[in-house]
């Protein structure tokens, strides 16, 4: 695949706004997940990462008249594309601009009460259309919905879709909210934690969900003006499904660990500042990723979790990760693992209980989800790529 290069990002969550704001909010320590007793008229309490009430609608209006068009939802995906391309400074509305739209449950919740809404809205390429649409985008966007893995594998798919010589630019964007409808199923699987996540501890009792959007601008030019030293580069990536459980992974970490042998290959691993996995903080999915590090022996390289700081966002997960672990690269930091006191898991791995410093200039990213879907970027600092 072309190396892509960021040339402009943006996260909208309940932490912030913009990168810069999740970034201070995570140097700080800060954490969004709460406890929730109530919420979405639910019988058991639950730990999440919610938007303050009417944050969205707010924020949105003062960027749209017509506001009442769109669904939270969209509204979330539309301002973190909004804030990329502005960081990008391109024109969205070309031709040569190319959206693709991540996300595990767009409008579910509209399957509970309509709202006023057209039944088309709960179909994914209706809300992709919408959000391009609304950048006056002419072409037919992509969606990418294979569970937890959806951010990671629409950055593989904008790589491929940039070796079209038509398109010159990739607006991948991840979104997810949360509804009644999501958090039961969660609740129904009994993966949800009674408190605080806390990835890869030998306590952990399972995961916290959250909401947000995340977008990046991708390009595969690199004499491009936005392109310099500091730009950070998607390099390879790879998916591997082993279709091992519709909800549990490989015990022997089958298809992560191919996923990271196929993106690693030829390239030196001491070059890897941290590996930033998915680290649910379920019993099955941190010894899978720990059975996987281990196997590619990367196990002496840090493996960071930012559930902690922002519960698991479904489809909107693996690119708020993506941009955060670039933002730490480029400070020469890894983000602790907020929550976990006592790492406990299948195979040892050595996971940052404090901030650390680095000044290797790469990251791997890894991923799992449902259905048995792996992926693994490595991305790295364009001065840095040897």
């Amino acid at each position: 695949m072309k190396v892509l290069y960021n040339i402009g990002d943006c996260i909208f969550s309940p932490m912030g706004s913009t990168t810069s704001e999740n970034v201070q909010a995570l140097s700080e320590g800060h954490s969004a997940l709460a406890y929730y007793d109530g919420a979405f008229n639910l019988p058991e309490p639950f730990f999440a990462s919610l938007f303050e009430k009417n944050h969205i609608e707010h924020t949105f209006a003062n960027r749209a008249k017509e506001a009442f068009r769109y669904t939270r939802f969209e509204k979330i995906a539309i301002l973190a594309a909004a804030g990329a391309i502005q960081n990008a400074d391109i024109d969205a509305s070309r031709k040569e601009v190319l959206f693709i739209l991540s996300t595990t449950k767009g409008n579910i919740e509209l399957l509970e009460n309509q709202d006023g809404f057209e039944k088309e809205r709960l179909f994914l390429w209706r809300s992709a259309q919408l959000i391009a649409q609304y950048f006056g985008n002419p072409n037919e966007p992509l969606v990418v919905s294979n569970a937890c893995i959806s951010g990671c594998a629409a950055q593989i798919a904008a790589a491929r879709a940039l070796t079209n010589p038509q398109y010159k630019y990739a607006v991948v964007i991840g979104a997810d909210v949360l509804s009644k409808f999501v958090i039961s199923g969660f609740q129904s699987f009994k993966a949800l934690s009674p408190e605080l996540c806390h990835p890869f501890d030998a306590d952990r009792t399972g995961l916290n969900l959250g909401e947000g959007a995340a977008a990046i601008v991708y390009t595969h030019f690199d004499n491009h003006p936005k392109v310099n030293a500091n730009t950070l580069c998607l390099l390879r990536g790879a998916i591997c499904n082993d279709a091992n459980h519709i909800s549990g992974p490989s015990r022997t970490a089958e298809g992560l660990f191919a996923a990271i042998e196929k993106t690693m290959q030829n390239f030196d691993k001491e070059s890897i500042a941290f590996i930033n996995a998915h680290g649910t903080a379920t019993r099955y999915n941190d010894d899978m990723e720990s059975i996987a590090i281990q196997r590619a022996q990367l196990s002496a390289c840090p493996v960071n979790s930012l559930k902690g700081y922002y519960g698991h966002a479904l489809g909107a997960a693996g690119v708020i990760e993506v941009i955060l672990s670039a933002q730490a690269l480029l400070q020469n930091r890894i983000w602790k693992t907020r929550g976990t006191q006592n790492t406990g898991t299948a195979s040892p791995i050595r996971v940052p209980l404090h901030e650390e410093k680095t000044l290797k200039t790469a990251f791997l990213k890894i991923i799992s989800g449902f259905g048995g879907g792996n992926a693994a970027l490595l991305l790295a600092q364009k001065g840095g790529i040897r």
